[in-house]
């Protein structure tokens, strides 16, 4: 999941830890008010009893009714009237200061908190977490960087409502529970607010489709944040592919490919915990985020070329019921629960120009961390994990080449910002760089609600693809059409006023 290099277990090659979970907090906000935890004990209890394959919640005790595949794909392909203007090309307002509001502060936000504090021309205003000891830690961290004291939102777990109807928030940053970000971007589009979320951004179709449409009628941007977008190696082949070294692209591969067994099966590290509990609730890739963003970025998925459709297999759910017979004691409450996610989900999604893209999803099981983070051409094919490339003409002996050899392809954030600080080796640093420089600057964001959705459909459908016996799902093009015209993306240019 996240990173901020204090949270993870495993490292990536170049040291730095792979990105750690984030949560929110989890206790009760006063008298007479359910805790954070109660609340994901109780859905989680729900969703293992029952919810699994009839249907799936999002964050709720309700399961929503079960449709065949049929049904579900005439709902996928059809898109819902536009209710306002696409968002493609909008730019943000030029402000001189960029003031944001962190909600969850947890292993994300509070680690996330400190890149924000160390950007130019960017203000912590408020900070919401139903832990006061968070929220608080927060704070201090905002008057320690010379800032002044932020509004501090600890009452309860919709406290968050009023840290969005504030007047003086340009940006909402939401670090908690999958389940509570929906709702939270929701309310934060419907306050005037741009809204920035952690993976994935909502669980179902439906609630895609309701972010896309208010992101257009408020004109306010909703975006995925720690997206895996801004590596070095990412936004080097991103270069390459764009100026043509791999020929006409073919196929890409992204993954999530993590061991984070001992860690869902923390109670303190994933209160509830959480996490674990999504593997009761649904059987596909949880957590595709990470691997398509950036492949999709390479085959300039929404600009110019789109993801159609997906189908998805998943293996037997047997990694988290062993690990908690080895490792957990009699009475824990994790005996309870019914594991049904898939251990390895393995998705082909295909695009409107006919490029396969290959999407893997594994933290149940023991292995090394992977994003696999793959592209192939006519000319050659570049593999990370180890990072290894082929290209003709510079490689005719069936040997891997140095792919360091490519650094004059380096992009211009990471050629000015050569060591950044932050999780993800660094690509935390340069998302919120680059993202509080194009609001300061008043440019268009490098991705937007669109890509947010794409990115994040997987979730759902790859769910009804393998109920469905890795029947096609097809994916919505949440564009409207707009997909059809390139337009800039990931590789930006740099400003002229920096």
């Amino acid at each position: 999941m996240n990173d901020a290099a204090q949270q993870d277990g495993g490292t990536h090659q170049d040291g730095t830890r792979p990105e750690g979970p984030r949560h929110d907090g989890t206790e009760s906000g006063g008298p007479g008010t359910p805790s954070r935890r109660s609340v994901l004990w109780t859905t989680a209890s729900v969703a293992g009893a029952g919810l699994g394959l009839g249907g799936y919640g999002a964050g709720t005790a309700s399961a929503a009714p079960a449709r065949s595949p049929e049904t579900a794909g005439a709902d996928q392909a059809s898109a819902p009237r536009r209710q306002g203007r696409t968002m493609v090309g909008v730019p943000f307002d030029r402000r001189s200061t960029v003031r944001v509001g962190l909600v969850g502060l947890g292993n994300r936000g509070g680690g996330m908190i400190d890149l924000f504090l160390a950007m130019e021309g960017v203000r912590v205003v408020a900070v919401c977490d139903p832990v006061r000891a968070k929220a608080e830690r927060a704070a201090a961290k905002v008057t320690a960087a010379g800032q002044p004291s932020p509004a501090v939102y600890t009452k309860g777990e919709n406290d968050y409502e009023n840290l969005c109807r504030r007047g003086d928030i340009d940006l909402v940053y939401v670090a908690t529970p999958w389940d509570f970000h929906f709702e939270m971007a929701k309310t934060a589009l419907l306050n005037g607010k741009h809204v920035g979320v952690e993976c994935p951004i909502a669980l179902r179709l439906d609630q895609l489709w309701e972010l896309v449409d208010l992101s257009e009628r408020t004109r306010r941007h909703c975006m995925q944040l720690e997206n895996c977008c801004y590596g070095r190696n990412e936004m080097r082949v991103l270069r390459m592919a764009h100026a043509g070294l791999f020929g006409d692209l073919l196929h890409g591969a992204g993954a999530y490919n993590h061991d984070l067994r001992g860690l869902m099966f923390d109670p303190e590290y994933y209160e509830g915990p959480w996490r674990r509990l999504w593997h009761t609730r649904l059987r596909g890739d949880l957590y595709p985020n990470h691997g398509f963003g950036p492949v999709a970025n390479y085959m300039d998925v929404n600009r110019g070329d789109r993801a159609v459709s997906i189908t998805s297999v998943g293996s037997p759910a047997l990694g988290l019921a062993e690990y908690r017979r080895n490792n957990m004691p009699a009475g824990d409450p994790s005996w309870k629960e019914t594991y049904i996610e898939s251990d390895r989900t393995i998705s082909l999604v295909q695009t409107a120009k006919g490029r396969v893209i290959r999407l893997e999803h594994d933290v149940s099981t023991p292995h090394p961390y992977s994003r696999v983070n793959s592209l192939g051409g006519t000319k050659g094919v570049f593999e990370d994990y180890p990072e290894r490339i082929y290209l003709e003409p510079d490689h005719t002996n069936d040997q891997w080449g140095d792919f360091s050899a490519y650094a004059r392809w380096d992009h211009w954030l990471w050629k000015e910002h050569a060591n950044p600080p932050g999780g993800h080796g660094g690509m935390d640093y340069m998302l919120v760089f680059r993202l509080t420089q194009c609001m300061r600057l008043g440019l268009v964001p490098d991705f937007d609600v669109y890509d947010a959705a794409t990115w994040t459909a997987p979730v759902p459908l790859s769910h009804l693809s393998i109920r469905a016996k890795g029947a096609p799902q097809q994916i919505p093009d949440f564009t409207r059409g707009e997909w059809k015209k390139a337009r800039p993306g990931m590789d930006s240019e740099r400003p002229e006023k920096a």
